[in-house]
């Protein structure tokens, strides 16, 4: 049956309910073989429901819903995942590939033997005469303090490579090819720094001192670097200071030819530079020159060596004079341990969870925290490498203790402390404030971190460090690699005691 309707729009408002209620009848009397045709008085095709059978319109309404409930979710799956391979093109490592060289340098104290055929690097003093010897324009050098010379600490026959790097850096300034800049903490009665005085005296260096009591009511400029032509660089744990290099065991990392990472460094040799001036002040904004866009989260990729790639960054410390972009140094010690997926190792000279040089001391859980979750939530194996000598405080004993009690506490903690000690002989120990591991480093299985500061509170608020960070995942023949075999070298010798 095929049922012809005429839509006249000029027909009275009765006509057409009633032509509404002829539908409804013939609706309700047709078959499901029936076709509706609604046509005007012109001929025009109205037909809605042309080859539409009543009977589909619920399968239809069903197919409707499955789009809506499954497709629409995918689609909008797919659109974020869009967004997220977006912006991280968008964020994708800078690769810098121009031949840079790097290498980990170490001091090991006079009299502190390892077995022949033990992990061995390029000493700390031979580091700093070959950057010496490489600059051509300009010498950088953040510090401490100064005492490279034997009167400035203790007549003795060892301070002989601390004069040479004094005698070479004083004949380089005075030759007038290159320009030497340092920037130290203010001097003090108890590190008069009579080394840089001499220097500045002499015009072979120009000096700035900043006074963090003043710019912060407390701390010091704790960091070690140098920068050579802005395009090598040293940093690590060794002050200016001829007991770094011979009587005090030290570590850090010597790059070359690396201008892409040094240029990033000098930055913060900059903030130093800045805050040297008498009567500055911490800017509300660092100038934008002074911002990086490296950090923990875009690092740079670097190629090393010509063999290995590394994602490396710079962090910084304090916060007021970490500039845009640059990760807090603590940020970044939390992030390699965050990261950490087997171990963590970490040799570092002090190992205490309180601020200790402030007013009242107060307990600074940071660190320790990290450390108990990964060892807990992630079953993460962590060694504690921790130096002990004359100067140890009595309650880094406590806190060690206390972390490695939780130790077996549930199946797959497990944390191990041990105390790394220098021998000293009799002429030895009368040197005051050497025979120690100075160390301040942490290397998991995937990441390196090689810093300036001590773990305690105070290094990571008022306190000016650094820290670099590499991560690889190549099993041999990177930072990563070479700083897991000087903490297993150093766990298992006989300088390392277990702490029970």
């Amino acid at each position: 049956m095929k049922l012809q309707l005429s839509l006249d729009p000029k027909q009275t408002d009765a006509k057409t309910e009633q032509r509404k209620d002829t539908m409804q009848k013939v609706i309700g009397d047709s078959n499901e073989n029936d076709e509706f045709q609604w046509v005007d008085d012109r001929g025009r095709d109205w037909s809605l429901f042309k080859r539409c059978r009543p009977s589909c319109i619920p399968i239809t309404m069903i197919l409707v819903l499955i789009v809506m409930v499954v497709l629409l979710p995918l689609l909008d799956h797919n659109e974020k995942f869009a967004d997220q391979r977006s912006r991280q093109n968008r964020l994708r490592n800078d690769v810098c590939s121009e031949g840079c060289n790097i290498q980990i340098v170490e001091s090991i104290p006079e009299g502190l033997v390892y077995p022949k055929g033990s992990p061995s690097f390029m000493s700390t003093y031979e580091a700093w005469k070959t950057l010496i010897g490489m600059a051509k324009n300009s010498i950088e050098i953040g510090s401490f303090y100064w005492t490279l010379n034997r009167q400035d600490v203790y007549n003795h026959s060892s301070a002989w490579q601390g004069e040479d790097i004094f005698k070479l850096l004083l004949e380089t300034g005075l030759a007038g090819n290159v320009s030497i800049k340092i920037a130290q903490s203010a001097p003090t009665s108890a590190n008069p720094c009579v080394d840089t005085e001499i220097l500045a005296n002499r015009k072979a260096a120009e000096v700035r001192s900043v006074d963090f009591p003043r710019l912060f009511g407390g701390g010091v400029l704790h960091t070690k670097v140098w920068v050579i032509d802005r395009t090598h660089f040293y940093v690590g744990s060794a002050n200016m200071d001829w007991r770094s290099l011979t009587q005090v065991k030290e570590l850090g990392v010597l790059a070359t030819n690396c201008s892409c990472l040094t240029k990033d460094i000098a930055k913060i040799f900059d903030v130093y530079w800045d805050m040297g001036v008498p009567d500055s002040q911490i800017p509300e904004q660092w100038p934008e020159a002074y911002a990086t866009k490296y950090n923990a989260n875009n690092t740079l990729s670097v190629v090393f060596n010509n063999l290995f790639k590394v994602d490396t960054y710079i962090s910084s410390s304090p916060p007021p004079m970490s500039t845009n972009g640059r990760s807090h140094d603590i940020d970044a010690i939390l992030n390699v341990i965050q990261k950490a997926e087997r171990f963590i190792h970490i040799s570092v000279m002090d190992y205490v969870p309180l601020t200790l040089y402030t007013p009242k001391t107060r307990y600074w859980p940071i660190i320790e925290d990290a450390l108990r979750r990964a060892a807990i939530d992630r079953r993460v194996s962590i060694r504690l490498l921790i130096s002990y000598w004359k100067h140890s405080r009595e309650s880094e004993n406590h806190f060690l203790n206390s972390i490695q009690a939780l130790s077996g506490c549930m199946k797959g903690v497990n944390i191990e402390v041990k105390r790394f000690v220098v021998p000293a002989s009799e002429d030895q120990e009368k040197i005051p404030f050497g025979r120690v591991n100075h160390n301040k480093y942490m290397v998991t299985d995937n990441t390196a971190y090689i810093g300036t500061s001590n773990w305690s509170g105070d290094y990571f608020i008022d306190t000016a460090g650094i820290g670099l960070v590499m991560s690889s995942i190549a099993p041999n023949g990177t930072i990563v690699s070479d700083l897991q075999a000087i903490f297993e070298r150093d766990w298992t010798s006989e300088y390392a005691i277990r702490f029970d």
